[in-house]
């Protein structure tokens, strides 16, 4: 569910997975990043957002 949300909105996803603070400055990056390169700059944050829940991820399962 939450790899869903990071395709919508990484920056609450990245505050799902843990991560608050880091979701934070995510949103103040993410925001005008999306209205100055006209979202080029989405798919960067995505991945951002996928590689920090998979890393929850493995962490919980250890």
């Amino acid at each position: 569910m939450n790899y869903l949300l990071a395709i919508l909105l990484p920056p609450l996803s990245i505050m799902l997975a843990g991560r608050p603070i880091l979701g934070i400055i995510t949103f103040v990056i993410w925001v005008p990043a999306l209205i100055f390169s006209g979202g080029l700059t989405h798919p960067m944050f995505i991945l951002l957002a996928w590689f920090l829940i998979h890393q929850g991820v493995v962490t919980r399962d250890r």
